[in-house]
């Protein structure tokens, strides 16, 4: 359990979290209509800051996503007394697509990792720990509060630094639109009338301490009191329709709470087609039907990486004032499950929340935060037991130590793997690099387990360094030749690199946690950390876990492992 010291809201509705909270209790929208931007030939309605805004915030020597995180940080940090340069304070960074930009359409721009991007940031506060990046598609901003409660609850760290930031370029955009969920007018969640999304821009910032020891508690503070990241395998762009992987993750943090407790059900409410109805089904199987809902991307558009810390940020502010705010866009239900939305402010004396979440790659995420808890005190060390290990490189496979014999290298080398050890599962055809690479590994890696074991749960988190580099190489060359824009859906889709472990779910029914976590470099005592505290946690008695990373089609490295609980 950790507390909220400070937070932050930088949009193109304001520079602070009251700012933007009065905006959005106004009614205000950052929503605009685009047309012919940037060479994007669609029109598509979105929340981008303006060239004035940007003026402002931008840094000297740093790139529009970098001066948008610091400037959040900093004003964030500007609210409360913690040792920013201190190895106790850790920053962890939520984003999508981070520099992407810095690829650009003809590929002049400079392009940083985005391990590399959020040591830049560390850099300009001096910090000394390393920082790690959570890329787990739209539920990141949910898996960084997750991981900060994890490593502040380890004790290793006293304070942690959450920055949920993305901006739109024409590779996001483009991304979008290939799958044809963008709305050219204003969002509408969980309406009837509902069209698709809007993308947004914005940073947010949470900063977390552990609670006083002494036992005294600050009751003016949210504190983060339980979260759950599960994956539901059912598809890899597609929620599944009951929405059962969503109300597993909110079964599993409401255990022991009383629902009459929760004020408001924060929801990812993206006005998709989809979404919404996917998180109606599992609210209402849930037991949730009557507690109001809050959408907030009527006011925002879908910002990425920052949108479940900044969701979560306004949701704490308006209950602070005793309100919930209403559901911009939203007239008449559209959905099929029984929820409890208005388009009008509602009053709430109550001190629990629920933030909800879920993204490409099957996963789902759930936090409940509250008031006035004590300290439940640092979790015990975790024992368990490394089982198996496969390494695989670009010209050599080893399973458990033994070399395994191969004819092939690069790109070729894991069709020879899949031919010689899957076979019959012609979707690995379709698949990125790195997907390959993840699912012929883990082939590898199970194969040692007895049926029993292999049938039992398992949470899949990987480490890497190049993020989704060859995809998005290959998604830039649908999209560079203006006279032939053809973004592919299949190809878009890759450029999350949490697809990998979603793939890897699908492939072997894994309904745990799977996550992505970016680092400068291969970085062993960081991972174990994450390790240790992720097994801690988890609900799952075995863990796969390591080190995925593809520099190019046929230039990778795995190192993964089969880790139990004892």
């Amino acid at each position: 359990m950790i507390e909220i010291l400070a937070t932050n809201i930088t949009s193109p509705l304001g520079r602070t979290t009251e700012e933007n909270y009065l905006a959005v209790k106004a009614g205000s929208s950052a929503l605009k209509r685009y047309e012919g931007w940037r060479g994007v030939p669609e029109v598509f309605t979105a929340s981008m800051f303006s060239d004035e805004q940007m003026t402002e915030i931008s840094i000297a020597g740093y790139s529009r996503f970098e001066s948008l995180a610091i400037r959040s940080v900093e004003e964030c940090l500007a609210h409360c007394e913690i040792d920013v340069k201190s190895a106790r304070t850790v920053l962890i960074l939520s984003t999508t697509k981070a520099n992407v930009d810095g690829l650009d359409i003809d590929g002049s721009g400079e392009y940083l990792a985005p391990g590399a991007t959020a040591k830049k940031i560390a850099a300009y506060f001096a910090m000394q720990s390393d920082p790690v990046v959570v890329c787990n598609a739209c539920i990141s901003g949910v898996t960084a509060q997750t991981l900060a409660d994890r490593l502040l609850s380890s004790g290793k760290y006293d304070n942690a630094i959450v920055c949920g930031a993305d901006v739109l370029s024409p590779f996001v955009l483009a991304g979008f639109l290939s799958f044809k969920s963008l709305s050219p007018e204003e969002c509408r969640p969980f309406d009837i009338e509902r069209l698709g999304l809007n993308l947004g821009e914005a940073a947010a910032t949470i900063i977390f301490t552990r609670p006083q020891r002494n036992g005294e508690v600050n009751e003016a503070r949210w504190q983060l009191l339980k979260s759950r990241l599960n994956n539901d395998a059912y598809h890899v762009s597609a929620p599944s329709p009951i929405g059962e992987g969503s109300a597993e993750a909110i079964t599993r943090v409401l255990e022991g709470v009383n629902i009459d407790d929760i004020g408001v059900v924060c929801v990812h409410g993206t006005a998709t087609m989809f979404n919404d109805q996917m998180e109606s089904k599992a609210v209402e199987h849930t037991g949730l039907s009557d507690i109001p809902l809050s959408a907030l991307k009527g006011y925002y558009g879908h910002t990425l990486g920052a949108a479940g810390v900044l969701e979560t940020i306004l949701t704490a502010r308006a209950l602070d004032d005793g309100i919930i705010l209403p559901v911009r866009g939203f007239s008449e239900i559209g959905v099929g499950g029984k929820v409890n939305i208005s388009n009008e402010e509602q009053r709430c004396d109550k001190e629990h929340f629920l933030k909800i979440i879920s993204g490409f790659g099957g996963c789902n995420g759930a936090l409940l935060y509250g008031k006035g808890y004590n300290e439940a005190g640092e979790q015990g060390a975790v024992e368990f037991t490394e089982k198996h290990c496969v390494k695989i490189t670009s010209d050599s496979v080893e399973v458990d130590g033994s070399r395994v014999a191969t004819e092939t290298s690069g790109g070729a080398l894991l069709k020879e793997l899949y031919k010689g050890y899957i076979g019959d599962y012609a979707k690995f055809y379709k698949m990125d690099t790195m997907s390959r690479l993840a699912l012929v590994a883990t082939e590898l890696l199970v194969r040692g387990e007895t049926a029993e074991e292999r049938a039992a749960e398992h949470d899949v988190v990987f480490f890497n360094r190049s993020s989704s580099i060859v995809a998005d190489i290959n998604h830039l060359a649908t999209i560079r030749d203006r006279a032939s824009f053809y973004p592919s859906p299949s190809v878009f889709l890759y450029t999350l690199p949490n697809i990998a472990m979603g793939e890897v779910a699908i492939r072997y029914q894994y309904r745990g946690e799977t996550s992505l976590y970016i680092l400068e470099q291969r970085d062993v005592r960081r991972m174990e950390e994450i390790i240790a505290s992720t097994i801690k946690s988890s609900y799952a008695p075995t863990l796969i876990s390591g080190w995925l990373d593809c520099r190019s089609e046929d230039d990778f490295e795995a190192e993964i492992k089969i880790l139990t609980k004892k």
